[in-house]
């Protein structure tokens, strides 16, 4: 007998471009012995809500989307009665995960792969009592660029919309004063920027040595910025981090299980890419282990 397949489609994603691939994707897993039912979202947060009502009526769930939809079925399925493995076919803007992972962009590339059956067990961070993220949680510079650049902009220009929506925000950069308990350590310092990371690409740009990065071995990567003695060096600044160099003495590259972070005010976050709310007082853990993913 067939065994039950759950595709969750984002109509929204990558301009819509699931019209043209569901056919022939829906054809590829019906044939490779797979009963596909098709979801499609509503808007941010649906798909959590289905796959944790739903996912463990199915032997596996797969979405079709981007970096954002994946999240939010990470997310769902975190809090699952019973957790299955996901595949992702991607069709975002960014796409970081699958860089990561190395997936296909042509969806029927990535449905083929899906049905050989490899997983990869994938680290989720937890962000505060209820929240989840599956790549990186950040604060201060740029990270308001990925949720505050409008969507057409993203579809249209891709990358180019990150970094020119980053350039128009750039007179905007201010500091943060922070303590930063990490296992092993406290810090505390006047921080630019500061991201909580499991992927070795952030908002398409930032990049991490893949050696630097193990998805599953319960360790985020830390990425912290100190403010520069002149705001003139943010520049160069970014400019390091764009090209992974941290060896600057204003840039820190940790790795740590659980991260809390201590602000003076409440400072916006982002979490995948999303609007993650004002948070004074934050609590990050590594959810180890935390899904597994077809690569």
């Amino acid at each position: 007998m067939d065994q039950r397949l759950m595709l969750l489609v984002n109509p929204s994603a990558g301009k819509g471009g699931y019209r043209s691939a569901l056919a022939d994707i829906v054809h590829a897993f019906y044939a490779g012995g797979w009963l596909p039912t098709v979801y499609f979202t509503t808007g941010a947060g649906s798909a959590t809500e289905i796959v944790k009502e739903y996912a463990q009526d199915f032997e596996q769930v797969v979405c079709i989307g981007g970096d954002g939809t994946l999240s939010d079925v990470c997310a769902g399925m975190m809090q699952a009665p019973q957790r299955r493995p996901i595949g992702y076919i991607p069709l975002g803007t960014a796409n970081d995960v699958s860089k990561t992972l190395g997936l296909s962009a042509k969806p029927l590339v990535a449905a083929d792969n899906i049905l050989k059956q490899r997983a990869l067990p994938y680290d989720i961070g937890q962000f505060g009592p209820t929240q989840f993220f599956t790549y990186v949680a950040a604060f201060g510079a740029f990270t308001e660029v990925s949720y505050g650049t409008p969507q057409e902009s993203k579809q249209a220009l891709g990358h180019l919309a990150y970094m020119l929506e980053g350039i128009r925000r750039l007179p905007l950069i201010k500091d943060y004063h922070a303590i930063v308990e990490y296992d092993g350590g406290v810090l505390e310092d006047n921080f630019v920027f500061g991201a909580v990371t499991n992927s070795t690409s952030v908002a398409g740009l930032v990049r991490l040595d893949a050696d630097r990065v193990n998805l599953s071995d319960g360790l985020f990567e830390m990425i912290l910025i100190k403010k520069p003695q002149d705001i003139r060096d943010i520049g160069a600044l970014i400019s390091a981090v764009l090209s992974s160099d941290f060896s600057a003495p204003t840039t820190l590259f940790l790795k740590s299980r659980e991260v809390r972070i201590l602000f003076d005010e409440p400072v916006a976050w982002t979490r995948d890419g999303e609007n993650g709310g004002l948070h004074r007082d934050i609590l990050i853990t590594n959810r180890h282990p935390g899904v597994e993913i077809y690569v």
